[in-house]
């Protein structure tokens, strides 16, 4: 059985593009090889690396990555995390089947430290729970 190629694109490859690559690599397994990119990068935010930990997912080791570095990949599948990489994401041709689910950013979060990292935890539970209905759908 061939591994399915997974793209998650997002704006900035910082936040919510990283904790879906994390979870889906948790959730395909060997099934899947996933990637993560943004329109730009804005390397992997800490507080996304730290609530991941909190849920036992290490993407400490994840980089921020280029739309443009994964053109020469047939990817099986790409998911939009935001409207903002729905709309700017450019035309690549593809046969890959597209999803698309926007996620709150918590990039943009403010108030105090709590507070931004339970905006994380909230985005995170969502992505958490969109990663394993798709896995389970789609792999």
């Amino acid at each position: 059985m061939t591994r399915k190629k997974i793209l998650v694109l997002c704006t900035g490859n910082s936040c919510r593009s990283q904790i879906a690559e994390g979870y889906l690599r948790h959730f395909t397994g060997d099934k899947a090889e996933i990637y993560s990119a943004g329109i730009e990068t804005h390397g992997v935010n800490p507080r996304a690396v730290a609530v991941m930990k909190e849920d036992g997912i290490d993407i400490s080791k994840h980089t921020s990555n280029n739309l443009e570095e994964y053109r020469d990949i047939e990817f099986d599948f790409v998911i939009t995390v935001c409207d903002n990489a729905k709309e700017r994401c450019p035309f690549f041709p593809t046969k890959a089947k597209k999803f698309h689910h926007n996620f709150p950013d918590p990039a943009k979060a403010t108030g105090t430290e709590d507070e931004i990292l339970q905006q994380f935890r909230n985005a995170r539970k969502l992505i958490k729970n969109y990663c394993e209905e798709f896995a389970i759908e789609n792999l």
